[in-house]
Parts: C-alpha cells; sequence; structure tokens
C-alpha cells in the first residue's frame, strides 16, 4: 500500500467513472444553438515606452494614421515615432441568442514587436465574423496576464505581457438571424460519439415525455420531434430535455502526457497476462578540455587538448516480471505499481504492452 502511495505522489491514476448520471446538456450540443467567432484588427495605447517599433512593425503606423484621420487630424507626411502604440488583433465569442446591446468578453493579442500590453487602453475596435459583416466593436482596458521587471543588464518575465483581455469589452451591435421559433425538429448532437449512450439518450426522452418523440439517427445524433413532444414552445421542450438524465459509456483508454510524466487511466481498462522485463542504459559523457601554454617570452602559441571521459552504465532494471490480468482498475494498478519504475518508465511499458496486444483499452499519447 505504501509503494502504490509513493507511486501516486509522482502519477496520475484518475478513475474515470459515470456513478452519477449526467444531464444531457452536459452531454450534447444543440443543433443551432451555438457560438459565433469574431475577429478584429485594432490598436493598444497608453503603454510606456513598451509598444511597437514603428520601423519593425509599418503597420501599426498604418493603422495610427487611419485612426487619427478619423478624428479629424492630418498626420498625411509627417514622421512619428511614439513608442506607446501596439497593433493587436482582437478575438471574442459572440454567444447563441446574444441580442442588440449586449456585452461580450474579448482577447487582445499583440501582433509586433511590443514588450508589453500593461496599463494599454484598446481603441474602437470593430469585430467581424466569417460573413465579413461587423457584429461587435471592442473599447476598454486591457488586462494583461504577465509582468516584466528590467534592469540595465537582466530582464525577468512571467507570464505572456503581450497578451491580455477586457471582461465585457465589446458591445453586440448586430443580432445573428436565428429563428429558434420556428423548429419542428432539433437535432441533438453528441460531444463523444457513442451508440450506446445515444440509445439511452433516445430512451430517456422518450420515457419524460410519455411518447415517441426522439430518434437515434447514428452514434452521434439524436432526433427530437418538437410538435410531439406538445409543449407550447421549442423553448420549452428543450428546457424539459436538457435536465433529463442518462448515465454515458465511455471507450476504455489510457491517456499519457509525455512531457508531464502523467498517466490517466479509464475506469473499464483491462489488461491481458504479461511478462514485462525492464532496465536503464545510462551514456555518460564529460568533456575536460587541457589548455597548454608557451613559456614566458618564448615563441608559440595556446593549445587546447580536448580530454573526453565516456561511461556506459547498465542498471539492474526490475528483471521479468509479471503482471497478472486485470478484471478492474485497482488490480491493474496494483499489477503495475509492482514493477516499482518510475512513471515515464511507466509509460514506455505501457506502450510496449499495447503494441504486444495485450493493453485492452484505446491508447492516446499526447
Amino acid at each position: 500500500m505504501r509503494s502504490l502511495l509513493l507511486f501516486l505522489s509522482f502519477s496520475l491514476f484518475a478513475s474515470v467513472c459515470y456513478a452519477t448520471p449526467i444531464r444531457i446538456k452536459d452531454l450534447v450540443e444543440f443543433d443551432g444553438v451555438r457560438g459565433n467567432d469574431l475577429v478584429g484588427y485594432g490598436l493598444v495605447v497608453g503603454l510606456n515606452g513598451t509598444g511597437d517599433g514603428l520601423r519593425n512593425a509599418p503597420f501599426t503606423e498604418e493603422i495610427m494614421v487611419n485612426i487619427l484621420e478619423r478624428l479629424g487630424v492630418n498626420v498625411t507626411g509627417e514622421q512619428f515615432r511614439p513608442q506607446n502604440v501596439a497593433a493587436v488583433i482582437v478575438t471574442a465569442s459572440l454567444p447563441a441568442f446574444a441580442r442588440q446591446g449586449g456585452q461580450i468578453d474579448v482577447t487582445v493579442s499583440a501582433i509586433g514587436d511590443a514588450d508589453s500590453l500593461l496599463g494599454g487602453t484598446l481603441v474602437m475596435t470593430p469585430l467581424t465574423a466569417a460573413d465579413g459583416e461587423i457584429y461587435a466593436v471592442a473599447q476598454g482596458a486591457v488586462i494583461a496576464g504577465g509582468a516584466v521587471v528590467e534592469g540595465d543588464g537582466a530582464q525577468v518575465t512571467q507570464g505572456v505581457p503581450t497578451a491580455g483581455v477586457i471582461p465585457t469589452g465589446a458591445r453586440v451591435e448586430r443580432e445573428v438571424d436565428f429563428d429558434f421559433t420556428s423548429l419542428d425538429q432539433i437535432r441533438l448532437a453528441l460531444r463523444t460519439p457513442d451508440f450506446t449512450t445515444a440509445a439511452r439518450i433516445e430512451a430517456a426522452i422518450n420515457v419524460e415525455f410519455g411518447r415517441s418523440v426522439a430518434a437515434m439517427l447514428d452514434a452521434g445524433t439524436v432526433l427530437v420531434d418538437i410538435e410531439r413532444t406538445r409543449a407550447p414552445s421549442p423553448a420549452h421542450a428543450i428546457t424539459r430535455v436538457e435536465n433529463i438524465l442518462v448515465e454515458p459509456e465511455t471507450r476504455a483508454r489510457v491517456v499519457v502526457d509525455q512531457r508531464s510524466g502523467t498517466i490517466v487511466m479509464g475506469e473499464d481498462v483491462r489488461i491481458s497476462r504479461v511478462a514485462v522485463a525492464q532496465g536503464n542504459l545510462t551514456l555518460r559523457i564529460e568533456e575536460q578540455p587541457i589548455a597548454i601554454q608557451p613559456n614566458p617570452f618564448s615563441e608559440g602559441e595556446t593549445l587546447v587538448l580536448p580530454r573526453t571521459d565516456a561511461e556506459l552504465i547498465e542498471e539492474p532494471g526490475t528483471g521479468l516480471a509479471e503482471v497478472s490480468g486485470g478484471t478492474s482498475l485497482s488490480e491493474v494498478v496494483s499489477a503495475l505499481n509492482a514493477l516499482g519504475v518510475s512513471p515515464r518508465d511507466m509509460i514506455e511499458i505501457l506502450s510496449s504492452i499495447e503494441a504486444a496486444g495485450a493493453l485492452h483499452a484505446e491508447f492516446i499519447v499526447r
């Protein structure tokens, strides 16, 4: 038990278990009820000398000239090199059913060579969608997510000061033309397509309404007939549907993050009976060059003679160990933990077990 706790302190074995039913609204997306991505090109002003170098970012000067001319300031032919402005890309997501006058959050990211957006203010920036129409206008103080400390000989940067957010920084100017009340059918798109889960959603909806109102079309789609629900409107029907509880079915998965050495195993993961041998091979190379100089006041030149110390070390490893067939997640974890190896070695072992066909789960490496 102590060995298992030590292993879990370095590696994460999470049991993905749906013991409690989940609301349908957390399992599906409703057809037509979706957001729309917006993007714009703007200017952040008021920076403390951390803006774009206009010689390296001429597009910053162009947009600055355009803004000043719209404000009635003629700068044609003028030479100016301010360092308190930065060109940025502004992105946002227009949520479903957003109404004119509503406010949404925006993200601001520098595209030039600005050092930081701290303390800056975004000038009025139109945000357009894929159809080229303007749906929102953004403006406001930028909250950057980092900090920069700089001295004469060193600089320390924490986080990303060249990107930030403006909470409720954009105002909706145009609504998406979508008449939800005219729908007579609506499709439920499963976020994780699965035939069993789709069948359970179909059955749960039909039980809730006491009649056949839902039909499974495929592993990722369930069709709901709004008229057969006898609800006053599609919105009332969806209100009842989205709060129905369903126990979803998931595939057995092993997810590995090689960067952090994290291993996540689903509850349904099984391993057939296999034998595993694991050892470590370490190659150590050390360079210690020697400098040889001529005698004082003599002719000659300094030479550097290379000196390399190389050593190959092979550790005993775990030997040949048996991993018994696991019938539950806890038994699989105990069997793998019995090998007594590090999490990163465990990733290689799981990969080899999967290649041998003994790991009965989807193996995902990130």
